[in-house]
């Protein structure tokens, strides 16, 4: 009877191990699902590769700063940008640009704050790729010096382990130069998945950049939509945004 007792409690103690157990994996796993749905905003300096014009031109010349104010889509293979190049004459580095082989056409638009704006068409390089699968939308603007990208980054936990897996891959000595987590819901109002896709393209697209990359009329081209129901689209998404932050003022500070 003693040993049948003393059996009981043992298989007693051993069943609450188990659920004790589980419960601490339960609590582990709602951890990981919390900080996947965490917003990341991040800098991260990388290397440019050396096969990609910037990567190059910066090298070449280290004393310049360029900055990458937009990105468009021509082509599944291509994309145009604007950069800010500081130092030298209107359009003079347009023939250098011109020649890297990853370099399609090159225009100067307008001298700027002791530089000059250049629109590039160029190949795109892999991590257009990485964010077109993973559906993020590329920061801008972005800063490059002397062969080396200040990347500013936005992406879901999971999403920014995967961006900076690839600089990494690309760079040995990629650096995360600061960070924040939040959580997503601080940060974005409730939109549907249909709002999400536009928000998404639209600033893809460069329709939020400074200067605006694509017009509206473009935009909803690229969509097949009427201008008018994007418009509205983009005013009420914009509404929603402003709702959400004026709402909580204390988790975006």
């Amino acid at each position: 009877m003693t040993d049948r007792i003393a059996e009981r409690a043992r298989g007693r103690r051993a069943r609450e191990a188990t659920g004790a157990e589980e419960l601490r994996f339960g609590d582990l796993r709602r951890r990981d699902a919390e900080e996947a749905n965490h917003l990341v905003i991040a800098t991260v300096r990388i290397g440019i590769p050396a096969n990609l014009w910037l990567g190059r031109f910066t090298r070449r010349h280290p004393s310049l700063s360029v900055e990458i104010m937009n990105r468009s889509g021509v082509t599944p293979e291509l994309s145009v940008s604007d950069y800010w190049i500081s130092g030298g004459p209107p359009g003079g580095w347009t023939r250098e640009i011109a020649a890297f082989p990853d370099v399609r056409s090159v225009d100067s638009l307008a001298e700027l704050a002791g530089g000059c704006i250049y629109r590039v068409t160029f190949e795109n390089p892999p991590i257009v790729y990485l964010y077109r699968k993973l559906g993020v939308p590329l920061q801008f603007p972005q800063r490059a010096r002397a062969g080396q990208m200040f990347w500013e980054v936005a992406a879901r936990d999971n999403d920014f382990r995967r961006i900076l897996a690839y600089a990494r891959s690309v760079d040995r000595s990629a650096a995360i130069l600061s960070i924040r987590r939040r959580p997503l819901r601080s940060h974005l109002p409730e939109l549907t998945d249909a709002q999400h896709a536009l928000l998404t393209t639209a600033m893809a697209e460069g329709y939020f950049a400074v200067p605006r990359a694509i017009t509206l009329t473009g935009l909803a081209s690229k969509l097949g939509r009427s201008k008018s129901s994007i418009s509205e689209s983009l005013a009420l998404i914009e509404k929603k945004i402003l709702e959400s932050a004026m709402r909580a003022p204390a988790a975006l500070a």
